[in-house]
């Protein structure tokens, strides 16, 4: 009888899916891994978790997901996983996920207070209870500081502790105001190693099959504190006889597709962060410096690839051809608004005047019939003004400005509107997927209310459903001739529906335009890298025969996905830089209570009042209750709250006088309080309706800014 030690090892059945060898790992066969809290969800790494410095660079682990798998991890969360050998060149070892250890939370933002207990942190968040943090767990941060915090594990008694992992300073300071809205909002700030790495590593493009536009004298037009600079333009006299009086228009926009390929470590960033987010105080770009502020941007005096569109004009500023080109091109001066409006004026300076005749002139000429073709097909002409923070050299801010609305700047404007048109009509002609910019028509609701509000200003409106943007025109052409015309802005404005991405053209109401789609800006905004990427495949200017830096092919839904994500993150965008205007305008007036401001109305709601001042655009809340002695009932249908005895009315757009009661920095939140009498009008209704006059109250606490 063999003896159960004799018997021969059964056979291993063999495995459809080989696991790749580990060999040469250097990490043990199952280890526990932090995932990097900034990168994409489906493109996950990981580093070795209490991995320190003094033992060199932490090996990179691509974390791998299968359907099935019992452990689905996210960024951010610890896991314990088993370490395979990568094969695929993107990471030292591979890892296959067993257990989710600490599920991921965000990392709390607050303000350090030290006392006899020891130290908590005070979330921003007031929703969120306190949290201790122990003296050894720190870092450096003092009381007061404002500080991001991560949870550590619960103790047995399920407190959970805090380690402070980023000291952002003091919260009354300007630089770190900013940082709060992008933790509250989510906003990624911080590059993944891998895409800093693509970037340091990239190279500046060749010409290869592009066409040499070198010799062209482009210039570009920005702002004087622009770092990047996407756009370029040249025109010149069409020679063509067919074409008597008319221009030939360039407008040559940075080849972002040439160094962001698709699937790459910075295209999937690049569609995470959807586009930049802009403060007064810094840039949280969608593509790393590297590319942005370098190798993409036009700047003067270096050869650059760009993706450019030529359009021939007509005597009368319509387009009457359109080609598009894959070009490098080199950047004869880099001007800004100020300077080439002066030039346009017949007064340039030095970098301006050899470029009068040659350049300028005819860009000025070739913008004047555009303008002409663009009154005639009357887009909503929505003017209103908007402010500008501006720091000093500590940081602080030192004063609110509204930028003058110069000609260059709607030249610019006019020729990139020209350029998305040519972009869009030549995608939907070559039947190729597109990522329209669409604005639908407003909403029946909103069209009642605007009419209604119009009524009660004693202007006439038709809320019809075919409405279109000269309807508007001619009520704020209008209301411009009176002393309303601020009031009728506003409401004209809350009744047009939000622009968004879309596979699906609706057209865009706003600028009254059939075919429309985001062209011009592809290192800021992910949409018009999607349409340059749409163009290289549909106009065959890929610079290698699989056309490897265009659009890859996309099922239906795809294409749906990628424009919700981003309309996303512009609206996200957009929430956060309101966010910070307002927390840095109540920093800047935090201490001057009692201050006396004149303001217009901005808002009316149930609970009173909102009000913008007139010199530094700061909004601010006036509750109902301080009003007055009546009672103030709001009335929707006038945009206004309205004293039930004495008829005394407060209606958006008014101006007032307003004092300051307090300020809340930290939530971006003032208080006022109404100097200035309303307008008499008839009381809404019978008096009182069973309910006492409200008599006038003193300041009460404060707890923040009311929602609209």
């Amino acid at each position: 009888m063999r003896r159960k030690k004799d018997r021969p090892a059964p056979t291993e059945p063999k495995r459809k899916n080989k696991r790749p060898s580990r060999k040469g790992t250097g990490l043990p066969r199952v280890t526990v891994l932090d995932i990097l809290p900034d990168c994409p969800a489906d493109q996950m790494m990981a580093i070795p978790a209490g991995w320190k410095e003094a033992d060199g660079p932490a090996p990179l682990v691509r974390v791998e997901t299968r359907r099935n798998d019992r452990a689905v991890p996210a960024p951010g969360e610890r896991i314990l996983a088993r370490i395979l050998a990568d094969t695929s060149g993107q990471a030292s070892h591979v890892a296959r996920p067993m257990k989710v250890l600490t599920h991921h939370e965000r990392p709390r933002l607050g303000i350090l207070h030290e006392g006899p207990k020891g130290a908590v942190l005070v979330p921003i968040n007031r929703k969120q209870k306190e949290i201790p943090i122990a003296r050894a767990n720190l870092n450096g941060a003092k009381d007061r500081d404002l500080v991001e915090v991560e949870l550590a594990p619960k103790t047995r008694l399920m407190v959970p502790e805090g380690r402070v992992i980023n000291v952002l300073g003091n919260p009354d300071g300007e630089k770190s105001i900013s940082m709060i809205a992008l933790h509250e909002l989510g906003i990624p700030h911080r590059f993944p190693a891998a895409v800093l790495e693509q970037a340091r590593s990239a190279s500046p493009v060749r010409p290869g099959k592009r066409e040499d536009w070198t010799h062209i004298p482009f210039i570009t037009i920005d702002p004087a504190s622009a770092r990047d600079h996407d756009d370029a333009i040249f025109a010149q006299e069409d020679t063509d006889p067919t074409n008597p009086g008319g221009h030939v228009l360039l407008v040559a926009i940075a080849d972002v597709a040439a160094y962001v390929r698709p699937g790459s470590p910075m295209d999937k960033e690049a569609f995470n962060r959807g586009n930049s987010v802009y403060f007064p105080d810094r840039v949280v770009p969608m593509l790393p410096e590297r590319i942005s502020n370098d190798l993409c941007s036009l700047q003067e005096g270096h050869k650059r690839p760009a993706l450019a569109v030529r359009m021939h004009v007509d005597s009368s500023g319509k387009r009457i051809a359109h080609s598009f080109h894959r070009v490098m091109i080199s950047i004869a001066a880099g001007l800004t608004y100020r300077q080439a409006q002066d030039a346009f004026d017949n007064r340039p300076d030095a970098t301006c005047t050899p470029l009068q005749e040659t350049v300028l002139r005819p860009l000025w000429n070739v913008y004047q019939a555009m303008a002409k073709a663009r009154d005639q097909r009357g887009p909503l002409d929505l003017d209103l003004p908007e402010k500008r923070i501006i720091l000093d050299e500590n940081g602080h801010v030192e004063r609110v400005v509204v930028p003058p609305r110069l000609e260059a700047n709607r030249l610019v404007e006019e020729f990139m509107v020209a350029a998305n048109v040519c972009a869009a009509q030549t995608l939907e002609q070559r039947k190729s997927p597109l990522l329209y910019r669409v604005h639908d028509t407003p909403g029946a609701e909103r069209l009642a209310a605007l009419k209604e509000f119009l009524t009660s200003l004693e202007m006439n409106f038709t809320a019809s459903p075919a409405v279109k943007p000269a309807d508007f025109n001619r009520i704020l052409s209008r209301a411009r001739a009176t002393d309303k015309s601020i009031q009728v802005s506003e409401m004209v404005l809350r009744s047009q529906a939000q622009a968004e991405y879309s596979p699906s053209n609706y057209g865009h109401f706003g600028l009254n335009l059939s075919h429309y789609a985001h062209f011009t800006s592809p290192i800021r905004r992910y949409a018009d890298l999607i349409v340059h990427r749409a163009l290289i495949s549909a106009c065959s200017l890929g610079t290698d025969r699989k056309n490897a830096d265009g659009l890859p092919k996309m099922e239906a839904g795809e294409l749906k996905a990628i424009a919700e994500h981003i309309s996303m993150t512009e609206r996200r965008a957009m929430m956060a830089e309101r966010q910070t205007t307002d927390r840095l305008i109540a920093l800047f007036l935090n201490g001057r209570t009692g201050a006396r401001f004149s303001a217009r109305i901005s808002g009316v709601a149930g609970a009173g009042l909102f009000v913008r001042l007139d010199d530094t655009g700061a909004d601010g809340f006036i509750p109902a209750a301080t009003l007055g002695s009546d009672y103030f009932r709001h009335i929707p249908e006038q945009q206004a709250m309205v004293g039930e005895k004495s008829g005394e009315r407060f209606q958006l757009g008014a101006p007032v006088e307003v004092e300051l009661v307090e300020a809340a920095p930290l939530a971006g939140a003032l208080r006022f309080r109404m100097l200035s009498h309303g307008d008499r009008t008839k009381p809404p209704g019978s008096t009182g309706q069973g309910r006492r006059p409200r008599t006038k109250r003193g300041p009460q606490k404060f707890k923040g800014k009311r929602k609209r």
